[in-house]
């Protein structure tokens, strides 16, 4: 039996069964923030990863503290960087097209990295009496950054002009309401209050697995259309494609095979690791596909960056292209 053979054994012998409406398989497979803070009745002790990276401990004169996860952390960090870069390369882009939308998707991209690194991290230690809410809170931006993602694949096919405050207070105050939907939801679920459960925890494991599922598969349909059916150039699909890509084989490294991976790499890294990588490089082509289907108007863009364009006259032929574009309206075969 080889070593992978062996480890993939020992661990899915003790891996719980998938059960649509319980996080314990998905805990077993990686420390997620709430993982502390659900389980099943059948099984109340399965909160804890099965495998996870090993942590750092730091020693001070009041005391010792632990610090979780520190690949991921370290990988978090990259992330954030990122994405204030290309923030930042967005916000110059003056006149691009649903350039104040997708920028809001980044925003809560950052948000959602932040607090998952206080919370995984362990810097917010689970029994504190703040963990529970800000538990609540990312599992809110968690859900409500795949909406504004979903939110700005609608935007290319103007049903409302772009930019304008119809537009941008649709995706804020839909935004906003689904971090509080999604936010209510797990406070309450967390502290067995209104009906819900912490032991059977089944909507918000349907806002926090499946919603944001079905906000990716409706965004990529909707970007796909719209390169189909508006674009001469094909190639930003690629661009789409590999991000859907990464992201998923980032969620399989995580959630498939993370006990394993933890296990062969003797827990210097583990399943998040890969998990928050396949997720950077999956929004890093979000950005690279809004970039190369948006163009700006030159006579306004003050980014600095050259770029050429080419328009034609769809009431003139190539000769006549030619003529208009020679000075003096001469044509010259030499141009």
């Amino acid at each position: 039996m080889s070593l992978t053979t062996g480890l993939t054994a020992i661990v899915d012998g003790q891996t719980p069964p998938f059960a649509f409406g319980n996080f314990d398989y998905w805990c077993a497979k990686a420390p997620l923030p709430l993982c502390s803070l659900v389980s099943s009745a059948a099984n109340p002790a399965t909160t804890e990863a099965l495998c996870f990276g090993r942590n750092i401990e730091f020693t001070s004169s009041s005391g010792a503290y632990l610090l979780f996860e520190p690949a991921t952390l370290f990988i978090q960090l990259v992330s954030l960087m990122m994405a204030l870069i290309m923030i930042y390369y967005i916000r110059t882009k003056y006149t691009a097209v649903g350039r104040k939308e997708i920028v809001m998707f980044f925003y809560m991209y950052c948000a959602t990295t932040v607090l998952d690194f206080l919370l995984v991290g362990g810097i917010i230690p689970p029994d504190s009496a703040a963990y529970k809410y800000l538990t609540a809170l990312h599992a809110g931006l968690l859900v409500s950054t795949f909406w504004s993602l979903m939110y700005n694949g609608i935007v290319g096919f103007q049903w409302t002009e772009d930019g304008t405050p119809t537009s941008l207070w649709t995706l804020r105050l839909s935004t906003l309401g689904v971090l509080l939907v999604t936010f209510t939801v797990a406070i309450l679920t967390f502290l067995n209050l209104g009906g819900l459960s912490s032991s059977a925890p089944t909507g918000l494991f349907i806002l926090y697995l499946i919603f944001p599922a079905i906000f990716i598969i409706v965004y990529l349909a909707l970007q796909i259309t719209l390169v189909v059916t508006t674009l001469d150039d094909r190639w930003p699909l690629g661009d789409l494609i590999f991000s859907f890509v990464f992201f998923v084989i980032g969620l399989v490294l995580e959630f498939v095979v993370g006990p394993e991976i933890c296990e062969l790499a003797t827990h210097y890294v583990d399943g998040m690791f890969f998990g928050n990588v396949g997720t950077l490089l999956g929004v890093m082509l979000v950005y690279k596909f809004w970039d190369s289907i948006t163009k700006e108007d030159l006579e306004f863009a003050v980014s600095g960056k050259a770029n050429v364009w080419e328009t034609r006259n769809p009431l003139l032929n190539d000769d006549e292209q030619s003529i208009m574009g020679t000075p003096n309206g001469i044509k010259n075969d030499s141009w």
